[in-house]
């Protein structure tokens, strides 16, 4: 059978022998109709919130938040759309803000694709700077007793928006929410707290569980210490068409938003697979490795022990180079000398939860990776270099003499499978 595989913005087709692949997807859901008019009336009828008109006038001033380009957030139609709503705020009142958490600041070129050149000409555009305390303020402290730093355009607010979309996440339960505040706009101390390997490590730590989940209830504490902030987020289908639209108080609304997407994004299945083909949802989620290592966790949820995963991942920003990640993919051997190294460190280092999760993923499966990186590179990171998937494959299944069973999750971590 021929399987189109979300890679880069163009796709991946491969053929599979179609007797012992089965394809996992998201339950289909229909783009709304009017996603404009959709929108506008989510904000005036909110889930346990005012309207949204309501929490405002001319001299208010707002931080809105948005989702950096390795989401998949609409920006560049929501943002506008909420902009238009807002009309009666002079625009100088309003701070978007980049909520980036750790990540590397856009370019101006990349702001415009994410948010029109309109915007990024009439609107004061700032990045979250994870590495300047000065720019964060204290709201509370952590679990651990970390002081919680939240960026001080969202403090200082009168109302925060806080945008994005909703998708289950690999240690924070789902995407959305109080992410968008932590860690999206957080200082790195209070980020490495949350994401520290003690929270990683919890069973409870993973795709759909935010309630009992310690990372995502620290994420929800911290976030409603900030002050009144109204929440839009919404869910898409494997088109990138927007299916809801959940706006209003900051935890309701999320909650809405997590049952919808549970619903359509994890799929139940019988049994473990011998293979696992998987890709991080295509560009923009699958420029760098860093980011592929959630299309690893979702196929990590259905794989054999000692099985293959196969994970599909353009990488076209690299690992990303001279990042923390990598630097840190490159001090031990094999993964039980990488969680060695994390497991018995006093501190948290900026990527360690990703080099965890990975190495967790590599004690149980060998994994491939399908991507344009050097080959070196991909083995400096532990993984195997695929050139040619179909071929992998093959060669996959005559080792097990033909009986093995393969899984093929198209569009990587927006469908997270679950065994029942």
């Amino acid at each position: 059978m021929k399987v189109k595989l979300a890679y880069g913005e163009n796709g991946l087709t491969v053929d599979l022998p179609d007797d012992i692949t089965t394809v996992i997807t998201p339950k289909h859901s229909d783009g709304l109709e009017d996603e404009k008019a959709a929108l506008w009336h989510a904000l005036n009828k909110p889930i346990d919130a005012p309207p949204l008109r309501n929490w405002l006038n001319s001299k208010s001033k707002i931080c809105i938040t948005f989702t950096d380009i390795t989401r998949a957030t609409p920006n560049n139609r929501l943002i506008p759309w909420l902009l238009e709503y807002l009309s009666f705020v002079p625009s100088k009142n309003i701070t978007l803000l980049n909520s980036l958490g750790t990540h590397r600041e856009n370019t101006k070129d990349e702001l415009e694709k994410m948010l029109t050149p309109q915007v990024v000409k009439n609107y004061k555009i700032t990045h979250n700077d994870p590495e300047n305390k000065d720019s964060h303020v204290q709201v509370g402290t952590l679990r651990d007793g970390t002081p919680a730093y939240i960026s001080k355009h969202i403090v200082s607010a009168d109302l925060r928006i806080i945008t994005g979309f909703i998708e289950p996440h690999f240690f924070a339960g789902f995407s959305g929410g109080p992410k968008g505040i932590l860690p999206g706009a957080a200082y790195i101390e209070t980020i490495m707290a949350n994401h520290r390997a003690e929270n990683i490590a919890h069973p409870n730590a993973t795709f759909g569980i935010t309630e009992g989940n310690p990372i995502w209830e620290e994420m929800r504490d911290i976030a409603l210490k900030v002050g009144s902030t109204f929440l839009i987020n919404v869910s898409l289908n494997d088109e990138r068409k927007i299916t809801g639209i959940f706006a209003g108080d900051l935890i309701s609304a999320h909650k809405k938003g997590t049952e919808f997407v549970k619903q359509c994004a994890m799929q139940p299945v019988k049994e473990k697979f011998d293979i696992v083909i998987t890709t991080n949802s295509g560009y923009p989620l699958d420029l760098n490795l860093y980011q592929g290592v959630k299309g690893m966790s979702a196929a990590a949820k259905i794989v054999k022990d000692g099985g293959v995963i196969i994970l599909a991942c353009e990488c076209r920003d690299g690992i990303p180079y001279n990042s923390s990640y990598e630097k840190m993919l490159k001090e031990g051997k094999n993964p039980d000398e990488l969680l060695n190294i994390i497991l018995n460190s006093k501190t948290t280092r900026p990527d360690q939860w990703q080099v965890q999760i990975q190495a967790q993923i590599r004690k149980k499966a060998k994994v491939y990776l399908y991507s344009t990186l050097p080959d070196e590179d991909v083995k400096n990171a532990h993984l195997i270099p695929c050139k040619n998937i179909e071929k992998t494959v093959a060669e996959l299944v005559s080792e097990r003499n033909g009986k093995a069973k393969i899984a093929v999750l198209p569009q990587g971590p927006l469908t997270i499978p679950y065994l029942v």
